[in-house]
């Protein structure tokens, strides 16, 4: 039986790319950080208006073709 520590040595705990590149052009393009959480069938963005999750709802198809994410895009506010 293999121990905690050789279980978490071997796990990769880099964030998935498609994370970095969605907080990395928000933040480029409006200077706000957002959250990113990839899941089985789509990314959700958690963004602090309805104004920006709009704006982002409608370049979707733009940040899609820029980093070649296949999985839909979902939008979330919490603000």
């Amino acid at each position: 039986m293999d121990s905690i520590f050789t279980i978490l040595d071997r796990k990769d705990f880099d964030e998935p790319k498609e994370i970095t590149f969605i907080k990395q052009y928000v933040n480029d393009e409006f200077g706000v950080s957002v959250g990113v959480q990839v899941r089985e069938r789509d990314i959700v963005i958690t963004v602090p208006n309805a104004a920006l999750a709009n704006t982002l709802r409608l370049r979707s198809p733009e940040i899609k073709k820029r980093y070649k994410i296949e999985k839909r895009l979902t939008f979330r506010i919490n603000g």
